[in-house]
């Protein structure tokens, strides 16, 4: 284990932390929970206007997931992201506009450790989409497909996704902090977030289970290892073995700053229910991880998905799916289809 914590392979040395998003977005937003729009969305919504849609995302993902398995959690965050913040509109993806005082979603302090893998396969997709089909499909969808996917490449569930959101037009950098949690925030402070998204106990649960692959730089948890909660001790709830192991990759000075360590310390690079396993056993590594194991309120439901993994994977898949309604755009008055999800049209 302590290999697994202290020498991360250099091809996801440079990684973001992939979960840190999807507490992340799953916690924040600002009031964006529609009620109506999600109904308006639909398995089939592109089954005439581009119905090879899925194959051709899927052609993009598999090669991607070869190529640079990052790409999994950096695009599964990227969505956490874009969903808690102005709603699953692809406002995550625009550009700052060069000169402009006003940054994008993108650029803002809380996205910066956002990997760069997954806006490049959401942009790869977007090119092959379209080519097929000119002006149908928007960056929203495709993210929230994507997403899917890469869930089940790395061993997660297959769950259908619900297609018809468009793209936002608001995208500002300023509404980022007060959507996104912090990796050390309470039950209390998760579940505020939650609720403000329409989200509900067992969906922050769930939804962080996204921690059991991806990783998370080493200031999303240095203060557990050297001053938890101001005590200048580390904090006494963590394994032994997992302090060591994090110390010897995170120095308290000096350290690298591109140094990430795994999420879920057992099987880093598979979508399982281990992360709910590794709680239990005191091996979280944020903070706000590990409350979960804790706090009476959300203990119980820790400790049925780290014993039922099919039952995990069924709850994630409605979980991603009531996320991904989320502010959900429809229309021109409200949104557009970018043809470059980076830029607006």
């Amino acid at each position: 284990m302590s290999s697994s914590c202290s020498s991360p392979s250099s091809s996801f040395s440079f990684t973001s932390c992939l979960t840190i998003m999807l507490l992340l977005i799953l916690y924040s937003t600002s009031a964006i929970c529609a009620d109506k729009p999600h109904r308006q969305l639909s398995v089939d919504y592109y089954a005439k206007s581009c119905p090879q849609l899925e194959q051709l995302i899927g052609s993009i993902t598999s090669q991607q997931f070869k190529e640079e398995p990052i790409s999994g959690p950096a695009t599964i965050r990227l969505f956490f992201h874009d969903c808690f913040v102005e709603g699953c509109d692809a406002s995550i993806t625009i550009k700052s506009k060069q000169g402009s005082k006003m940054l994008a979603e993108k650029d803002a302090p809380d996205n910066k450790d956002l990997r760069e893998e997954g806006f490049e396969s959401v942009r790869k997709a977007k090119a092959l989409v379209e080519s097929k089909c000119p002006g149908v499909v928007s960056c929203a969808d495709i993210l929230a497909i994507e997403a899917r996917d890469y869930v089940h490449l790395a061993g997660g569930p297959y769950y259908q996704v619900k297609k018809g959101r468009w793209d936002g037009r608001i995208s500002m950098a300023s509404r980022v902090a007060s959507n996104i949690p912090q990796a050390n925030f309470t039950v209390n402070q998760l579940l505020e977030l939650f609720d403000s998204k329409g989200l509900t106990l067992e969906d922050l649960v769930v939804l962080s289970g996204a921690h059991t692959f991806g990783y998370a730089h080493c200031q999303s948890f240095e203060s557990r290892l050297y001053d938890y909660r101001g005590s200048k001790q580390p904090d006494p709830l963590m394994d032994p073995r997992l302090l060591r192991a994090l110390r010897m990759s995170c120095p308290h000075y000096g350290g690298n700053a591109d140094i990430v360590a795994p999420f879920d310390v057992t099987t880093p690079f598979v979508f399982d229910h281990a992360y709910y396993g590794n709680l239990e056993a005191k091996l979280g590594l944020l903070a706000s991880d590990q409350a979960l194991a804790l706090d009476p309120r959300t203990k119980p439901i820790v400790q049925a998905y780290a014993k039922d993994k099919a039952k995990f994977f069924q709850a994630f898949g409605v979980a991603m799916e009531k996320m991904g309604s989320i502010g959900v755009k429809r229309g021109r008055k409200h949104g557009e289809k970018r043809k470059d999800c980076s830029m607006h049209m």
